[in-house]
């Protein structure tokens, strides 16, 4: 999905703490001329944000505070909030390394992020955008660059864009700032789902090329961290783009002069409105109305609803291909919170066919999961904040990279002859399968990428999930619960635990959603849910608020499978079907679903079968699969073994093979 080219106005700044509770003092526009000496270079540490300061670029920070000053009021002081989180600062076109009258440079954000440093005690995070291809935005028209696709721009991309910044970012007295770099938005994702866009074809190479080059000049800087754009879940989440995916991604990097070791760690949702979590749609292969909810038009067969999953399984996507375990993931959260009025509050289970349920449950509004230009009814999401899910999770930190209130593109008028049709409020777009959607574009105003967009912003901040205090204060809200764990079963109770949340304000409690509706509010960290049916699963959240009336996002679902009534019979047994998802000639996608077939929920099932020919399995997602000869065998994984009478869930791997590729005789078996 394109990503807007961003304009910036100057002012003073603020900034807020990843993962803490305080504000540092305000910096002022320029950096004092007696700033102490830069603080030597930290290590190179494995997640950057963790117990870090986020720089507030400035000109945004105007921006802010310009349109809360307008509307006053209570809005207005709900507006002013957003000022204490960190942006980041984009570099879009080759003028803004300098910057100009009215914008401040790449050396001058910088100053004012070692000034912000000195004044502290923690490091400082400067997030930077890397975002000038040559044939940028291929896909569509409202972010196109100034650099052609051709073997002169991407020269012109390497020695006036990459080689000045890597030079200014190397500077010595920067080199305590911990630099995290987000590497070309929206690139490589179209170089695995657009080839047959034209302009895409012939961008690819110079993506490729350039983003190699990027890597290489900022990874020499012992204190910049490269995270990769990856897109959103609306985009690769299915198997047939994720598996080449993670393929296309350890091409470049082992392009590199440092391999692997060259990135850091990837991030989804850049500029997207793709939810944190879908807290009641929470399984896509639940069936309703004899269809898998994955089936609805909204998500056509994408079984990745939300960015938790789908970062989830992208990263062990990108680890299978080569990645190191310790890559991180990010997510930028700045306008996918989907709050306001219109969010459900608890599961609705009446519909009987799959495109009603997912309409009654789902917290994402758009008619169209490819709507992405100026979305209206979309929130802020949440605050930026280090390890929300805790140490255990690839999830590392939430990031707000792209502005709330700046526009993602016009359309086209007498007045914007090259504007984009995507933005257009009375227009349309199809999905590919005969389908025709509106745009979803917030009406009544024409305002180019980039620029400050007036009722975009109100909304955002008005539709904030979780929302903002009254207050002025800053109050970012709760923590996501983390560490979500199943401590004990019976045959009707379910018992859990997790880690604490943190917030300003204080935390207040805990609400414990059952396949997401909300059966209790506690205030400790544990719960047990009783009065269950036998040797049955069910899936489990929780989500925190605080006393400012804010609630977080939900945490990461467990499932907890209840005992067998003592003394009671029942029998266990499954079976698999079998599926080509995409076969091309030298390799295939197939994909398996799994069906409790008996009276007793299933602990663990395994899948096995034997080829007919010489298909050789080589990356699996869902199962943990193993091969020898022709014999396979695929056995379920922590989280989708449990399985109710009745119950499905499905894995899916990668195979080359010559020849035939006739299709298997599974066997299912459930303990």
């Amino acid at each position: 999905m394109p990503h807007p080219v961003l304009r910036r106005l100057r002012t003073a700044a603020a900034a807020t703490l990843f993962g803490a509770t305080g504000l540092l003092p305000s910096i002022g526009a320029a950096a004092p001329a007696h700033a102490a000496p830069a603080p030597a270079a930290a290590v190179h540490v494995t997640n950057p944000f963790a117990g870090a300061t986020g720089y507030l670029n400035p000109d945004f920070a105007a921006e802010v505070k310009a349109q809360a000053a307008a509307d006053g009021g209570t809005l207005g002081a709900l507006e002013s909030q957003v000022a204490a989180n960190p942006t980041a600062v984009w570099m879009d076109h080759i003028g803004a390394i300098a910057g100009d009258a009215t914008h401040l440079g790449l050396q001058a954000h910088l100053d004012h992020a070692l000034a912000q440093q000195q004044q502290g005690t923690t490091p400082v995070v400067f997030q930077v955008v890397i975002y000038d291809l040559p044939g940028r935005d291929c896909a569509a028209i409202a972010s196109n660059g100034e650099l052609p696709a051709t073997a002169a721009g991407l020269a012109t991309y390497e020695a006036q864009y990459i080689d000045p910044i890597a030079a200014l970012l190397a500077n010595p007295k920067y080199a305590g700032i911990r630099i995290a770099a987000v590497i070309e938005p929206d690139s490589l994702p179209n170089a695995v789902t657009n080839q047959s866009k034209p302009t895409c074809a012939t961008a690819t190479p110079y993506y490729e090329s350039g983003i190699e080059y990027a890597l290489n000049k900022l990874h020499a800087v012992p204190n910049v961290y490269n995270y990769l754009d990856i897109g959103h879940a609306g985009w690769l989440g299915w198997s047939n783009n994720m598996v080449p995916a993670g393929k296309e991604y350890a091409k470049v990097a082992q392009a590199t002069t440092a391999g692997f070791a060259s990135i850091d760690g990837f991030i989804s949702d850049t500029a997207n409105t793709t939810p944190l979590t879908e807290p009641f749609l929470t399984n896509p292969d639940l069936t309703v109305g004899g269809q898998p909810l994955k089936s609805a038009n909204f998500y056509q067969y994408n079984p990745a609803f939300d960015e938790y999953h789908y970062d989830a399984a992208m990263y062990s996507t990108l680890v299978s291909n080569g990645f190191p375990s310790s890559i991180g993931m990010l997510v930028d959260t700045s306008r996918n919170g989907w709050g306001g009025a219109g969010r459900p509050t608890a599961l609705d289970s009446t519909p009987t066919t799959v495109d009603a349920y997912v309409a009654a449950n789902k917290v994402d509004r758009k008619p169209f999961r490819g709507d992405w230009c100026n979305v209206n009814g979309s929130g802020i999401g949440e605050r930026p904040q280090s390890l929300p899910y805790g140490a255990g999770s690839p999830i590392i930190a939430f990031l707000w990279v792209k502005p709330p209130g700046e526009s993602d593109g016009d359309y086209p008028d007498a007045s914007h002859p090259h504007g984009d049709p995507h933005c257009d409020p009375n227009g349309t777009q199809s999905d590919g399968n005969g389908n025709t959607y509106p745009t979803d574009s917030i009406p009544g105003s024409n305002i180019p990428a980039g620029q400050w967009f007036p009722a975009q912003f109100r909304q955002l901040v008005q539709n904030a999930y979780p929302a903002f205090g009254g207050g002025s204060g800053g109050n970012t809200g709760p923590s996501v619960p983390g560490g979500l764990t199943v401590t004990g079963t019976t045959s009707s109770s379910v018992s859990l635990s997790w880690t604490a949340s943190t917030d300003p304000a204080g935390v207040t409690g805990y609400s414990v959603y059952r396949n997401g509706a909300k059966v209790a509010t506690v205030t400790t960290t544990a719960y047990t849910d009783t009065g269950l049916s036998a040797a049955t699963a069910y899936q489990y959240t929780v989500t925190a608020q605080d006393a400012a009336g804010n609630v977080s996002a939900a945490s990461a679902a467990v499932t907890g499978t209840t005992a067998a009534a003592s003394g009671g019979g029942g029998s266990r047994g499954c079976s698999a079907s079998y599926t080509v998802g995409n076969d091309w000639g030298s390799g295939f996608t197939a994909g398996v679903t799994v069906a409790n077939t008996g009276s007793t929920a299933t602990k663990s099932w395994t899948v096995t079968w034997s080829w007919g020919g010489n298909q050789q399995i080589t990356n699996s997602w869902n199962a943990t699969t193993a091969q020898s000869g022709n014999a396979v065998t695929a056995a379920s994984q922590a989280y989708n073994g449990a399985l109710a009478p009745n119950g499905t869930t499905s894995f899916g791997f990668q195979a080359t093979y010559s020849g035939g590729n006739t299709a298997p005789t599974l066997t299912c078996t459930a303990s």
